[in-house]
């Protein structure tokens, strides 16, 4: 299984990029997660949010496979516990189908995009920086697999 991190934004600082490609290395071939950046749309004065947004959404949803198990992150979404997480990443596993997640820009995601979403994931109630989203969503992933494999990185 590959889980394919759709993020808006291409310009992230040093050790977001090192956070995510740290958690992304320690996955074993199973379940590869790789990264897909998409620019942000360009904002001015003139520009409306919602026409922003769409552009962002319509690139996101351009790098999704007809088959992907689309889970989007969303501050409404249902959070998760990291035992739960490990369940559902057995679920998707077991699937066989590709996981993509969506990572919005600085105004989020569209009603599209969540219409297209298997799932909607919040991290946290709290408003994050999208890097951080993807260091976390990472992070979280690669907790989820050790869970299910029984190593000792996750202690309770």
């Amino acid at each position: 299984m590959r889980v394919k991190v759709i993020a808006v934004g291409t310009r992230l600082p040093g050790w977001q990029q090192q956070g995510f490609q740290e958690y992304a290395r320690r996955l074993p071939r199973e379940c590869t997660m790789e990264l897909t950046e998409i620019p942000a749309a360009t904002r001015g004065k003139a520009t409306p949010t919602k026409q922003a947004i769409q552009k962002e959404s319509d690139r996101l949803l351009a790098a999704v496979a007809k088959n992907d198990y689309v889970i989007a992150l969303d501050q409404p979404g249902t959070q998760h516990c990291s035992e739960d997480l490990a369940e559902l990443l057995q679920a998707w596993l077991s699937q066989g189908r590709d996981l993509a997640m969506l990572i919005g820009g600085a105004d989020g995601l569209s009603d599209a995009c969540r219409r297209r979403a298997d799932l909607r994931w919040s991290l946290s109630d709290l408003t994050l920086p999208h890097g951080l989203v993807r260091v976390l969503v990472a992070e979280q992933i690669y907790r989820a697999w050790s869970i299910l494999r029984g190593h000792p990185y996750h202690r309770v």
